[in-house]
């Protein structure tokens, strides 16, 4: 589903001179419920709508790759696979045989040498479920084929170390992230895993064959679904992590799963919360899952919350249940208790990793800030989905700010079609520099394509001395500011029509609209249509008609 945008107050968009200042509207700064449409939206040309990914600022590969050394799943999987050299006997299977079993927990520090008579001992004293985790890590090290399997000299199974374990004990930066991003796919997988359906009692040979297939095929059904789920889950996450503010990345499981279920722009009815119920106990052991190969932190939901209920009452009560999950005025304590869950670095690393994996263009902050102020300006306004205000602030660090600025005031001139939005952002980027910048802007007062947004400037940082500007420059400085707004919002009518409602029309339509339809401007035609169009009050509109039509006839 397409991203839209929002209104962020914090940041005043491009005003002129004669306009009144307007909300933000910046490219690309999505509401977090239309992406991905992961939320059973019934629109059938849903699938056939761009998927829009935020960008994301991910540690330092180096930073990445230490995490990922340090996940003590991971680290017990290379450090049972180092334990291993040369050789090990295994089974048929790949699997220790008992002997080594034991040793292998052992080795591991799963259980001391004596259990204490709390579970039921293996031979040496060492607790059952402890032998089974050392054989759960085996598996993992040979799915990530650092042990692989061969035969001794005398033909017998045997499994040793590969050459893959070399790289990531010596810590190479590539192989140890390839390697976690192995073990996070194969724990994903076995996440989502449902336990089989219980055998039937023996109808006769055929019926139990053609059960078998229909079980199996069940089977598979509810497996897939589980798998779908889970990814949809990670996908809204992720996202949800990228337009976090810092310090405020951990998601109520409640609201994970309301994003999954209710259809935007709705409330959910008693239905939808009987499937955020069934959403968050279906992703709670999944989530559990994911945490333990680092992918995410994850606080389970309290199974105090979830206690079986009587038959008659079990819906109202997981509908109660769901309500108190993603109402908003629920406390921190309160909505703990229904499961938090929060994507960590490596977790935000991983879901790119496969969202590229799956063809999706899934950028990194920073991308468009690489060059110099015309590439910046450029690469922000052409995109689909970036977020404007932290490319600029990643290409503002460190540079000069009066140098910075006569820059990004140079990179803003043209008339290509995308010059407005290419001033507006301008515009934003110079504000961030504060008063220091005052001299560069004063530079370019004159200038007709310039001046009305260094006059803005100036004023809203409270400069003193700032010259009127003529009636020419004001008119053309209207057309451009709306210009690049209705740029920016990329054809969406509802902002569109917020945006043009509070245009500030004087008393007297036709003589406003008699002046503006003169302007040289490559949008003035576009911009009174849009008018025309969407302004509420309809003699405004039908002035604004009568306009676009003299400037289409003019050119």
């Amino acid at each position: 589903m397409p991203g839209r945008r929002r209104k962020n107050p914090d940041h005043p968009s491009a005003t002129g001179p004669g306009t009144q200042p307007a909300e933000s509207l910046l490219p690309a700064d999505f509401e977090l419920a239309d992406l991905y449409g992961a939320h059973g939206s019934d629109d059938e040309d849903a699938d056939d709508q761009p998927v829009l990914v935020p960008p994301v600022r991910l540690l330092p590969e180096d930073e990445l790759a230490a995490q990922a050394a340090a996940v003590p799943l991971l680290a017990r999987a290379i450090r049972l696979a180092r334990w291993a050299a040369p050789t090990r006997p295994v089974d048929e299977l790949g699997d220790l045989l008992p002997a080594d079993q034991v040793a292998a927990a052992r080795h591991l520090g799963l259980a001391p040498a004596e259990d204490g008579g709390t579970s039921r001992p293996k031979a040496g004293g060492i607790p059952e479920d402890s032998v089974l985790e050392a054989l759960r890590i085996w598996s993992l090290a040979s799915d990530l084929e650092l042990v692989v399997p061969a035969h001794d000299a005398e033909g017998n199974r045997v499994a040793g170390p590969s050459q893959e374990l070399a790289p990531v004990e010596a810590g190479d930066v590539e192989a140890v992230l390839e390697l976690w991003l192995s073990a996070a796919e194969v724990i994903s997988e076995l996440a989502a895993e449902i336990e089989p359906l219980d055998a039937e009692p023996d109808a006769g040979e055929q019926a139990d064959e053609d059960r078998a297939e229909e079980l199996l095929s069940q089977y598979e059904e509810v497996q897939a679904e589980a798998a779908e789920l889970l990814d949809e889950a990670l996908q809204v996450l992720y996202e949800a992590t990228a337009f976090a503010q810092p310090g405020q990345e951990t998601v109520p499981l409640g609201v994970l799963a309301a994003l999954l279920v209710v259809p935007d722009g709705e409330e959910p009815d008693e239905e939808m919360l009987g499937d955020i119920t069934d959403v968050m106990v279906a992703l709670d052991p999944m989530l559990s899952d994911l945490e333990e190969i680092g992918l995410l932190e994850y606080q389970p939901i309290d199974p105090e919350l979830f206690e079986e209920a009587e038959e008659e009452i079990e819906g109202e009560a997981a509908a109660a249940e769901a309500r108190a999950a993603v109402s908003p005025e629920a406390d921190d304590a309160e909505a703990a208790r229904f499961g938090l869950v929060k994507l960590t670095p490596l977790g935000q690393y991983g879901i790119r990793q496969w969202l590229l994996d799956k063809g999706y263009d899934a950028p990194l902050i920073g991308e468009y800030a690489t060059g110099d102020a015309a590439a910046l300006l450029q690469g922000i306004a052409e995109a689909v989905n970036v977020l404007p205000e932290q490319e600029i602030q990643v290409w503002l660090a460190g540079r000069e700010p009066v140098g910075a600025a006569r820059e990004l005031l140079e990179a803003a001139r043209g008339n290509d079609p995308v010059a407005p939005l290419r001033r507006m952002l301008a515009q934003l980027a110079i504000g961030e520099l504060g008063e220091a910048v005052g001299p560069a802007v004063r530079e370019v007062l004159d200038d007709r394509e310039l001046g009305g947004a260094a006059r803005a400037l100036l004023l809203s940082q409270g400069a003193a001395n700032v010259p009127e500007p003529d009636r020419p420059m004001v008119l053309w400085t209207t057309v451009d500011t709306y210009a690049g707004q209705l740029l920016d919002l990329a054809g969406d009518a509802e902002l569109e029509r917020e945006l043009i409602a509070r245009m500030p029309v004087a008393d007297d339509p036709a003589g406003f609209f008699g002046e503006l339809w003169r302007v040289e401007h490559p949008y003035t035609a576009q911009v009174l249509e849009t008018i025309g169009e969407l302004h509420p009050d309809k003699r405004v509109a039908k002035e604004a008609r009568k306009a676009a039509f003299k400037a289409r006839s003019r050119n």
